[in-house]
């Protein structure tokens, strides 16, 4: 797993460097698939060294330079954190003076996006309970009137019902102020005392003579982001005329008891009144044209999530559930997550490029599971143009018909497990058949505008007399004499699955590695276990010799070059004592690994299994794109 650590440790450190260094970034978050930068000075980042790192697609929208990694985002964040030597929960961690450049959109598109994102996994998740629930009580195995239900649906339903505490929370960081007020002031809308003398529509009490209309803000969104926003204002205007040695006991105790008088009788029934006028007109709407509404939502929902203007859609969403129990906008956009799932199912049967397969599986899991479409939208859509027109093509049927069918979801979630939060399940079960099938079988009829004639990475060797379509760039030999031995045999699974990229081990049996095609060194590790190397053509390659050799801290290893030389094919890069690593109880196979795959159009393997090899024989040949 060593290999993995260094990888991604490196394209933190490079993701760092190039979006302007770790003074240039304001705040950072990420969601289930995009690190999301706030730099000070967007000039600084370096977009295009940006997207010649090993990610998935780099976008700047709604003031954010996003970085598409893909599923293994969590990783590569905690990488960022730590390389940067970030602190992003700290309430010093923005600069307000950072934002005066930044239009009042994208601003907005920034706190909404920042307030929601650390939610969205969380929303997905409890969708799924509640849809568990569902079933279980639909087809007679649970009972709604059990303590397990009642145990499992407070699971499910915490995250909605306290989302005024949760989303304060969330909004404060993104204001810089503080998040446990924030959180306090979310607290006091629910708190049990006062939700119990809500009687019904309408009841009032006083506060200090003046009558106050009382609303249930459990599950509510816009009370709580007008409260917050206000309260941004009031603390910045304590903070100026308080002395900071009183700040500890006066900022909390003025904020709270001039916040929550406010938010209970202007902000919180002011919101909850927006979001009903709100709900009402998107009700309004798309009763009077639903075919036409579904079939704009639809079509265009897959290029508003691209530039990330959907976050300005879920408050609406969650309004509406709020204040009707459903909402159609989610049940239409939903086909769009249907569509983009069938394009890597049609993309994984069709296709024959490993690489490319392994894009489309690793898209259409989330995108089935907890409906996350980033993978195949940055993965397939940004490269293969018909794809996309298919997947937005498949969208607007299919929002036209869950906007003629009157389909509506109960719950902000996604995936096949979810289907029953949805209204009536047989509708939205036949608009997403219909996007995901119908998509799935355009690729396969018609093609996505793939070569059909790429070749296929697999371990076994092909016959001499396959022929590329394109002329081969580069051929990589052997870096070192010995027997060629199977993959499954490897003790490492990120070697072993060839997660790093397109993988040859040679059981050595000399001990020099030299350059197996003429380039240049990128790297030469400090324990001398490993080399990165580039050819002339852009094909880079790591050798890794031994499986956690790097405990051995270079003993027994002597290289012959260093970083940046350039190297000729045959030259002698580094010796290693074999009957050492084995003493030391270490497996001395070396690796030949292909870390640019994603940039290789075609690779044909030429070793078989148990083949004697000498650094004059042929490994790989490549097309490079």
């Amino acid at each position: 797993m060593e290999a993995y650590a260094i990888k991604n440790e490196k394209l933190a450190q490079d993701i760092v460097q190039k979006v302007g260094g770790r003074e240039n970034v304001k705040y950072l978050t990420h969601c289930a698939t995009r690190l999301r930068f706030r730099l000070k000075d967007p000039n600084k980042a370096d977009m295009d060294a940006l997207k010649a790192l090993n990610v998935l697609q780099v976008v700047n929208a709604s003031g954010q330079l996003q970085v598409v990694i893909g599923p293994n985002v969590g990783d590569v964040y905690d990488d960022v954190i730590k390389v940067g030597k970030f602190d992003f929960d700290s309430n010093n961690s923005t600069d307000d003076n950072s934002d005066k450049n930044t239009g009042i959109v994208s601003k907005v598109f920034d706190i909404l996006s920042g307030s929601f994102t650390p939610w969205i996994p969380v929303f997905c998740g409890s969708g799924l309970i509640k849809a568990f629930l569902s079933i279980m009580t639909m087809v007679g195995w649970m009972s709604a009137k059990s303590g397990t239900y009642a145990i499992l649906a407070a699971a499910g339903n915490a995250v909605f019902y306290f989302l005024p505490i949760l989303l304060g929370t969330t909004l404060a960081k993104k204001l810089n102020v503080s998040p446990y007020i924030a959180a306090t002031i979310g607290a006091a809308l629910l708190e049990p005392n006062f939700t119990a003398l809500i009687k019904g529509i309408g009841s009032t009490i006083d506060f200090a003579g003046i009558p106050v209309v009382l609303m249930n803000y459990s599950t509510t969104v816009i009370p709580i982001l007008v409260a917050i926003v206000i309260y941004s204002f009031l603390e910045k205007f304590l903070k100026k005329y308080i002395p900071s040695q009183l700040h500890l006991l006066f900022l909390p105790l003025l904020s709270l008891i001039i916040m929550v008088p406010l938010t209970v009788m202007i902000f919180g029934p002011f919101g909850v009144y927006v979001g009903k006028g709100i709900a009402t007109a998107t009700t309004w709407i798309i009763a009077k044209s639903p075919i036409i509404a579904g079939l704009l939502i639809g079509g265009f929902w897959i290029p508003i999530v691209v530039f990330g203007l959907h976050w300005a859609v879920i408050p609406i969403i969650l309004s509406n559930i709020a204040t009707n129990g459903s909402d159609p906008i989610l049940a239409i956009a939903m086909g769009s997550v249907w569509a983009a799932s069938g394009a890597g199912l049609g993309v994984l049967f069709k296709t024959k490029n490993a690489q490319l397969k392994e894009i489309a599986a690793s898209g259409l899991i989330p995108g089935l599971l907890s409906g996350v479409t980033e993978p195949i939208i940055y993965g397939i859509f940004f490269r293969y143009k018909r794809s996309f027109a298919y997947a937005i093509a498949m969208s607007a049927i299919s929002g036209a018909i869950a906007g003629s069918l009157d389909v509506k979801a109960t719950q902000l979630a996604g995936g096949i497990f979810t289907i029953p939060t949805f209204k009536p399940i047989w509708g939205y079960a036949l608009i997403a058949a219909i996007a995901f099938f119908g998509t799935a079988i355009l690729h396969w009829v018609f093609g996505f505008g793939e070569d059909e004639k790429l070749v296929d990475t697999t371990t076994e060797t092909k016959k001499e007399n396959n022929q590329y379509t394109n002329e081969i760039d580069t051929v990589i030999n052997s870096p070192v004499e010995g027997d060629v031995v199977s993959l499954k045999d490897i003790n490492d699974t990120v070697f072993s699955s060839e997660a790093m990229g397109a993988t040859i081990a040679v059981d050595p049996s000399s001990t020099s590695i030299r350059a197996p095609f003429s380039g240049k060194v990128i790297k030469v590790f400090p324990t001398l276990h490993a080399i990165g190397l580039v050819s002339n053509e852009g094909v880079e390659v790591l050798i890794h010799i031994g499986l956690d050799t790097v405990n051995l801290q270079g003993e027994g290893f002597t290289a012959y070059v260093k970083d940046n030389q350039s190297i000729v094919v045959g030259q002698k890069l580094i010796s290693f004592d074999i009957e050492n690593i084995r003493a030391k109880g270490y497996d001395p196979v070396v690796l030949t690994i292909i870390t640019n795959q994603a940039d290789v159009q075609q690779l044909k393997k030429h070793a078989n299994l148990q083949q004697h090899v000498t650094t004059e024989t042929k490994l790989f040949e490549i097309s490079s794109k």
